[in-house]
C-alpha cells in the first residue's frame, strides 16, 4: 500500500465516522415527518447556504463538466461557474427563496409534489411529479457515484470501481435514513468547508505546476499549444462559444425548477436567515464552480495535451495524481481532496435521494391508495425508499453506462424542463390554472421525450445524450412559455382560494 493509498483510508475512515455520528446525533431531531423532510423549518442560514450549494456541485462537476469542459474549451470554461454564480445561485434566492419559503409554509406543503397539488388543487398532478421525480432522478443520482467512484479508482488502481460507489452508498444512507434533512444540513455544513478548504488548495498547487505557471502562465502556454491553443485561450469559449452558452443555462436555470434545490427554501427558518444565506451561498458558489473550471483549463498544459486512456472522464483524477502524487505535503493534500470530493457527492446524493424517496412514500403512496397514510407509516416508508432509491441508482451507475456529463444533463434537463414553470408562475401569479400548470409540466416532458426520440432514431442514441444541454434548456423554455399562454385560456375554479394563498406574503 501507497502512502497516498493509507493516508486517504485514514481520511475516509475519519470522514466516515463524522457522517455517521451526526446522522444518530440527528435522529432525535427527525422523529417527526415535517423534521424529517425540511427540518421542521427552523434551518439556519449557514446550514441552508452550505446545503444548497454542496447539493449544486458533487463529483460529477469536477469530473465530467470540469474536466470535459476545459479540455475541450479551456478558459472560456470558467464562464459556467460564473454563471451557476450568478444565475444559478444569487439570482435563485433572491427571486424565489422568500416566496417558496412562505407560499410553502402556508400550504403546508413538505416536497414539491406536495406543494403542486396544494398551489393548483390537483392531486394527479402531485401523482405525475412524483413519478417524475423517482424515475429521472435514479440517472441523476448514478452519474454522481460513477464521477466519484473514477476518482478513487484512479488512486487505487487495483480496486474495482463498483467497491468504492458501494462504500459510498453506504455512508450516505446511514446519515440520511438516521437523520433525514436535519443530518444532511449539518453534514453539507461540514462537507462545504472541506470543499472550501479543498478547492482552495488544490487552485494554489495546479497554478503552482511548472507546466502551468500561475495565472500569467496559463494564458501564454495555452496560447501556444500547437493547433488548439487559440481556442484553450480564448476567454468566450471561441468555436465553442454557442455549446458553452448552452451549458450555461442548462447548469444554472437548470437550478429553479429541481426540487432538491427548492427544497433547501423550504426549510430555512426566516427572511433574515435568507437574507444572510443569499451572501454565503453566492460566496461559496464561486469559490467552488470558478475553481472547479479553472483547475480543468489547466489540464492540457499539465497533463502534457495527451488525453488519459479513459477520455475526458479521466481527465481530472489523472490531473489530481500528477500533481499531487508526490511528496508527503502533496499525499496529504490529495487525500484531502478525496475527501472534498466526496463531501460534494455525498451532499448531491443526500439531497436526490431525500427528494426522491419522500415523492414516493409521501406523495405517490398517499395519493393512490384509498386509506389516508399516517406520519408514523409515512415516515418508515420514506427512510425504507431512502434505501431502495440508493440501491436503485447503485445498480444503475454500475452498468455500463459511459458519458457522465450527458447522462447527468439529460436528468437534469427533463426534471427541471417539467417543474420550472409551474413551480415559478405558481409562486408570482394568481391567474396561473391548473391546466396551465399541467401543460407545463406535459410540454417539458414531451420536448425531451420527442428530441431524444428523433435524434435517436436517425442519429443513435449517443448523438441525442451530447444534445442534452440543448434539449433540457428548450424543455424549461417551453414550459415557462406554456403556462402562462395555457392559463389565458382558463380559469381558476376557486379564485378565493387562491387569494388565500397569496396572502402569505403579506405576512411574516
Amino acid at each position: 500500500m501507497t502512502n497516498a493509498q493509507l493516508y486517504t483510508i485514514i481520511a475516509l475512515c475519519i470522514y466516515g465516522f463524522i457522517m455517521a455520528l451526526i446522522g444518530c446525533i440527528s435522529y432525535g431531531k427527525s422523529k417527526t415527518l415535517d423534521k424529517f423532510l425540511i427540518g421542521g423549518r427552523n434551518i439556519g442560514a449557514w446550514a441552508t447556504a452550505f446545503a444548497y450549494g454542496t447539493t449544486y456541485f458533487s463529483a460529477v462537476v469536477f469530473v465530467g463538466y470540469a474536466g470535459q469542459h476545459g479540455w475541450n474549451i479551456g478558459l472560456g470554461s470558467i464562464w459556467i461557474g460564473i454563471g451557476n454564480t450568478i444565475l444559478g445561485c444569487l439570482l435563485s434566492w433572491l427571486l424565489f427563496a422568500n416566496r417558496t419559503r412562505k407560499m410553502t409554509k402556508k400550504l403546508g406543503a413538505k416536497t414539491m409534489p406536495d406543494y403542486f397539488e396544494k398551489r393548483y388543487s390537483s392531486k394527479g398532478m402531485k401523482i405525475l411529479a412524483a413519478v417524475i421525480i423517482f424515475v429521472f432522478l435514479v440517472p441523476y443520482s448514478a452519474a454522481v457515484y460513477k464521477g466519484l467512484g473514477s476518482l478513487f479508482s484512479a488512486v487505487f488502481p487495483g480496486v474495482e470501481t463498483w467497491v468504492w460507489m458501494l462504500i459510498i452508498a453506504c455512508l450516505t444512507a446511514i446519515y440520511l435514513v438516521a437523520g433525514g434533512y436535519v443530518a444532511t444540513a449539518y453534514t453539507d455544513l461540514i462537507q462545504g468547508i472541506i470543499m472550501i478548504v479543498g478547492v482552495i488548495c488544490l487552485v494554489v498547487v495546479v497554478l503552482g505546476h511548472d507546466a502551468v505557471g500561475g495565472l500569467s502562465g496559463l494564458v501564454t502556454n495555452l496560447a501556444a499549444i500547437s493547433g488548439d491553443g487559440k481556442q484553450l485561450a480564448n476567454i468566450f469559449g471561441g468555436s465553442s462559444f454557442k455549446f458553452l452558452c448552452f451549458n450555461i443555462m442548462l447548469t444554472s436555470f437548470g437550478t429553479w425548477g429541481l426540487p432538491q434545490m427548492i427544497g433547501k427554501f423550504y426549510a430555512i427558518k426566516d427572511t433574515a436567515a435568507i437574507k444572510r444565506g443569499t451572501i454565503i451561498s453566492t460566496i461559496f458558489c464561486i469559490v467552488i464552480g470558478c475553481g472547479a473550471y479553472l483547475i480543468g483549463s489547466t489540464s492540457r498544459l499539465v497533463l502534457g495535451g495527451v488525453l488519459p486512456e479513459g477520455g475526458v472522464d479521466s481527465v481530472i483524477p489523472t490531473l489530481l495524481m500528477e500533481v499531487l502524487g508526490g511528496g508527503t505535503l502533496g499525499i496529504i493534500l490529495l487525500a484531502i481532496i478525496m475527501i472534498l470530493l466526496l463531501s460534494a457527492s455525498m451532499s448531491t446524493l443526500g439531497a436526490v435521494v431525500l427528494t426522491s424517496a419522500s415523492a414516493v412514500a409521501v406523495d405517490l403512496i398517499p395519493a393512490v391508495r384509498k386509506k389516508k397514510t399516517n406520519q408514523e407509516t409515512q415516515m418508515l416508508l420514506t427512510r425504507i425508499l431512502c434505501l431502495v432509491f440508493v440501491a436503485c441508482s447503485f445498480i444503475f451507475a454500475i452498468q455500463k453506462i459511459a458519458i457522465i456529463v450527458s447522462l447527468m444533463s439529460f436528468s437534469w434537463g427533463v426534471v427541471s424542463g417539467c417543474f420550472i414553470g409551474p413551480y415559478i408562475w405558481g409562486l408570482f401569479s394568481k391567474k396561473i390554472t391548473k391546466i396551465g400548470a399541467y401543460a407545463g409540466i406535459l410540454s417539458g416532458l414531451l420536448t425531451v421525450g420527442i428530441s431524444t426520440l428523433v435524434i435517436t432514431i436517425n442519429s443513435g442514441f449517443a448523438d441525442a445524450a451530447a444534445k442534452s444541454p440543448e434539449m433540457g434548456v428548450a424543455a424549461m423554455a417551453v414550459s415557462l412559455i406554456v403556462v402562462p399562454v395555457l392559463s389565458a385560456f382558463t380559469k381558476n375554479k376557486d379564485s378565493k382560494k387562491v387569494e388565500k394563498i397569496f396572502a402569505c406574503y403579506n405576512e411574516e
